[in-house]
C-alpha cells in the first residue's frame, strides 16, 4: 500500500455512501464473520507515526502507575471515551505492544482490509453480539495480543462517563488477563463532540495503570469488580477544567451546545435553544448564558439556574423520565435512512418516520417497505451520536443482520432519545424483576 494511500485513509473522517434501494440492500450478502488477526507492527507504526503531529499539538504526556502487577501481557485494556484523539493516545501509549482494538462495525466500511490489519474487531454497538467475546479470547489466547476495549461503548456527551454494562466482572474473569485502565485528562476539553469537530488549545495528558491483576479478578467477587469498575469510570470533565483552571480561550465554544443543552430550564421549551460563539441563548424566552473560559455559564439578563453543565444535563435526564413515568414521552420526526449490511458502503435508501415511546422504537419508511420494531428492554443504552462521519447527527438501530442510521429532520432529538432509552430500559428492568 502506499504511503500517500494510507495516510489519506487514516486522516479521513469520512465513511463511503452509495445511494441504492431497500430491496437491493436488503438482497445484498452478509459477510463471513472472520476471527481477529495478529495486528500489523509495520501499519500500526505507520498509523502512529501519521497521528503524532496531533500529539504534538497538545503537548501530550502521559504516566504510569501500579503497572508492575500488570506483568507483560497480554492485558485488557480498557479506555474512557471521550474525544476523536482517544485511539490516538492508546497507539502512542502501547506503540511498542500489540494489541487488538473493539472497535464499531461502521469503521470498517470501505476500509476493511486496512482496519483488520491495524487489529480491529468489529462489533454492532448496543447489540447483543455472541461472537465478540470468543474474538477477544482468541486475540488474548492466540494472537496473544492485548485487546483495546471502550467499555462504554459511545462518546460521553457532557463530559461525564457514559452508562457502562452490568457484570463486566463476569468478563473479566472469563478472559483472566490483568484489566489495564488508560485515563485522558484534557481529550474532552480539546474536541468535545456536541462542537463539531473544532479543536480547542488544550494541553492532553493521561495515565495508565493496573486496575486488576489477576489474582485479584480471582479472589474478587463480580459485584466487587464492578464496583472498582464504576469508580474508575466516575469523571465529570467540566468539573476537571475548572477545577484546575485549563482556559478555552476559542470564540467558538458555545458552538452547538443546545445538542446536549435541548431544554430551557427558565421556560420549559425543548428545541428553542442555540449555542452560537460563546453565548447559549433560549429562542422562546430570551434568557441569554455566556460560557466562561473554564466551562461555566452565566445568566446575562436573569439568574443563572445551571452554571454547571453536567448539572443541566441531569436535570433534562430527569425531565425525561419525569415524561416516561407520566405518559407523555413521545419521539415522531422524519429522518433520511442509511442501512449497513456489509463493509463496502452506508446505502442511502430514501427516508421515513422514526417513532420512540415507552413501547419502544418503530422506524417505518422507504415506501412501506421497511418496518423496524425495537423494545426498550432491548440494550441498556443506544448509539446515537452528533456530526457522524460528517454526514449529520444520528439514531441508530438495528440487529447483527442490519444496521438502520436515522438522520432525524428534527433538530437536537439525539441526547433526548439516548437518555430515553436508558431511563426506559431501567424503568422495564426493575419492573420486570419485582
Amino acid at each position: 500500500m502506499r504511503l500517500h494511500s494510507f495516510l489519506c485513509i487514516i486522516n479521513s473522517m469520512k465513511i463511503k455512501v452509495k445511494h441504492s434501494d431497500y430491496d437491493t440492500v436488503m438482497a445484498l450478502p452478509r459477510p463471513e464473520h472472520k476471527k481477529p488477526c495478529r495486528p500489523s507492527r509495520l501499519i500500526a507504526r505507520m498509523g502512529n507515526l501519521v497521528t503524532r503531529g496531533e500529539l504534538k499539538d497538545v503537548g501530550f504526556s502521559y504516566e504510569k502507575i501500579d503497572m508492575e502487577k500488570a506483568g507483560n501481557g497480554p492485558w485488557l485494556i480498557l479506555m474512557n471515551h471521550s474525544s476523536f484523539i482517544d485511539l490516538v493516545i492508546a497507539y502512542e501509549i502501547l506503540k511498542n505492544k500489540p494489541f487488538n482494538v473493539v472497535c464499531t462495525s461502521d469503521g470498517l466500511v470501505g476500509k476493511e482490509f486496512l482496519m483488520r490489519k491495524l487489529g480491529c474487531i468489529p462489533t454492532r454497538k448496543f447489540v447483543t453480539d455472541i461472537t465478540l467475546i470468543s474474538d477477544m479470547d482468541h486475540a488474548l489466547n492466540n494472537n496473544k495480543t492485548s485487546v483495546l476495549l471502550y467499555p462504554e461503548a459511545s462518546y460521553s456527551f457532557d463530559g461525564t462517563a457514559t452508562r457502562l454494562p452490568r457484570r463486566m466482572g463476569v468478563l473479566f474473569k472469563r478472559l483472566k488477563v490483568p484489566v489495564v485502565m488508560i485515563t485522558t485528562y484534557g481529550a474532552f476539553a480539546r474536541d468535545p463532540l456536541y462542537n463539531n469537530l473544532q479543536k480547542r488549545n488544550v494541553k492532553v495528558t493521561a495515565d495508565m495503570r493496573c486496575l486488576f491483576s489477576v489474582d485479584e479478578l480471582t479472589s474478587m467477587r463480580t459485584a466487587e469488580i464492578d464496583e472498582r469498575l464504576d469508580e474508575a469510570f466516575s469523571f465529570d470533565y467540566f468539573k476537571w477544567q475548572s477545577d484546575n483552571k485549563v482556559k478555552v480561550t476559542e470564540p467558538f465554544r458555545a458552538d452547538s451546545l443546545n445538542r446536549i443543552l435541548f431544554k430551557c430550564p427558565h421556560c420549559l421549551k425543548e428545541g428553542q435553544t442555540e449555542g452560537r460563539g460563546i453565548t447559549f441563548t433560549c429562542r422562546a424566552c430570551g434568557i441569554r448564558y455566556e460560557m466562561d473560559e473554564y466551562g461555566k455559564l452565566h445568566a446575562v439578563n436573569g439568574k443563572t439556574v445551571f452554571s454547571h453543565i453536567p448539572d443541566w444535563y441531569a436535570w433534562e435526564r430527569q425531565q425525561v423520565r419525569d415524561e416516561i413515568t407520566n405518559g407523555t414521552y413521545c419521539l415522531d420526526t422524519e429522518c433520511d435512512i442509511g442501512m449497513i449490511v456489509d463493509y463496502k458502503a452506508l446505502y442511502m435508501v430514501g427516508s421515513g418516520r422514526l417513532r420512540h415511546s415507552a413501547d419502544g422504537f418503530v422506524l417505518e419508511g422507504c415506501d412501506g417497505k421497511l418496518h423496524y420494531e425495537q423494545s426498550p428492554s432491548s440494550c441498556y443504552s443506544l448509539y446515537s451520536d452528533y456530526y457522524w462521519y460528517e454526514l449529520g447527527d444520528i439514531v441508530c438501530l438495528g440487529t447483527n443482520d442490519c444496521l438502520y442510521y436515522c438522520f432525524p429532520k428534527k433538530n437536537d432529538i439525539v441526547a433526548k432519545t439516548r437518555i430515553a432509552q436508558e431511563e426506559l430500559y431501567k424503568l422495564k428492568k426493575n419492573t420486570s424483576t419485582r
